[in-house]
């Protein structure tokens, strides 16, 4: 897959999302206002919440420590409500599905090798604080940025997630008073030697009423929310458009299609232009590093690219269950770099730590901050004030790099 800096001479790159009434991001949404829900009672919970939605049911699954008592089914209730499924003729409503709750202790095992590190187990702990949270898990996780955007994401995922947004406000505020909850939308973007170019085509599918005509679905979507969203700039004859393609989308949520946390990961994070380590965010706390690392791995990227160092920066983490120090850290700037990539290596290192319990503290994740990301991207949210998309380092990365 190409990336933003590839130098031939023309490319495409396609982004997805879904709206918070898409089965799969209703899961995620109930698995983070849980989390949150813990959090807010007890900073240091351990939670690992799975959520299925089917129709009529929702199954909420995993493993929760605490010093709380959380109404699961109550927290359950209000993020359907507030989804949009509060009619019964959707098939799927908030006061009537059934909730079932399977959920029990963090393995001791997980436990004794997350609260005491390995270093602290060994006797190789250099800070009894900092060394002491070992990560909660194995795994690679990947942080980026670049400079298509404001935010410094790529272009195709943030006009993915602004269609959606738009989707769903349109909804609300009835300004397209037939739609319902479910909704999806693709973009896929040419490139000409790493330069966004032009807008090919344009997906989206939207949940509606019955007896609306297709014409005026198109009409209604491409006119209130495509070119609401779009810089007109991107649009032009040759722009394709894909309404409803499939025909009428008239059943849509759990009626339609089963839903589960973490199916759409590559939507959560940066779409097409990178790499993935493969783990979900929702559900888990910060002690999870599928969800903290990759924060941080965010951050790291961001601040790089802010300072100038380089226009495109995408980094990998590495740990193993029980071990706060990572196995490994590496960078690709695809030759965008304006210093070497051994000096933002010794920049990163100087200046971040990726061990857990210094991550939860910078971040200062130990919070209720998670549900509100669960529905249109992690990243490049500037909007809700996230730690992660911070550029305080900035100014001492570009100073020290002698730019």
């Amino acid at each position: 897959m190409p990336n933003s800096f590839n130098q031939s001479d023309s490319y495409l790159a396609t982004a997805e999302c879904v709206t918070e009434g898409h089965p799969d991001k209703l899961c995620d949404r109930i698995s983070d206002a849980i989390l949150d829900a813990m959090l807010a009672k007890d900073p240091f919970a351990r939670v690992a919440c799975e959520v299925s939605v089917a129709m009529g049911m929702v199954l909420v699954l995993g493993e929760i420590t605490c010093e709380c008592y959380v109404e699961i089914p109550e927290v359950v209730r209000q993020v359907i409500k507030e989804a949009g499924y509060t009619k019964p003729e959707y098939g799927f409503d908030y006061r009537t599905c059934g909730v079932l709750v399977s959920v029990k202790e963090q393995s001791s095992d997980i436990a004794a090798g997350v609260g005491q590190s390995l270093e602290t187990r060994t006797g190789d702990a250099v800070d009894r604080v900092l060394d002491r949270t070992g990560a909660g898990d194995q795994g690679m996780m990947i942080g980026f940025a670049c400079r298509e955007t404001p935010e410094l994401m790529p272009l195709p995922i943030t006009l993915a997630h602004k269609l959606c947004q738009r989707l769903a406000q349109v909804r609300r505020d009835g300004v397209v008073p037939y739609l319902r909850p479910d909704g999806k939308s693709q973009v896929t973007i040419e490139y000409s030697r790493g330069i966004p170019r032009r807008v090919v085509c344009i997906v989206l599918g939207a949940q509606h009423d019955p007896g609306v005509e297709h014409s005026i679905i198109e009409r209604d979507l491409i006119q209130q929310v495509v070119k609401k969203v779009i810089p007109a700039n991107l649009l032009d004859n040759g722009t394709e458009y894909y309404i409803n393609s499939a025909g009428q989308f008239i059943i849509g949520g759990p009626v339609s299609d089963t839903g589960f946390t973490g199916r759409k990961i590559i939507a959560d994070t940066y779409g097409s232009a990178c790499g993935h380590g493969g783990g979900a965010f929702s559900g888990k706390d910060p002690t999870k590093v599928d969800r903290s690392a990759t924060y941080m791995a965010r951050y790291v990227a961001k601040n790089i690219v802010a300072a100038g160092l380089a226009d495109y920066l995408e980094l990998q983490v590495a740990y193993t269950i029980g071990k706060a120090h990572p196995l490994s850290l590496s960078i690709e700037t695809s030759g965008s770099g304006k210093v070497p990539d051994e000096t933002i290596l010794h920049l990163i290192n100087k200046h971040f730590d990726f061990r857990p319990e210094a991550i939860m503290r910078v971040l200062d994740l130990r919070r209720p901050i998670y549900r509100q990301t669960a529905t249109y991207g992690h990243f490049g949210r500037e909007e809700l004030g996230l730690p992660w998309e911070k550029t305080d380092k900035a100014g001492t990365l570009r100073n020290e790099a002698g730019l």
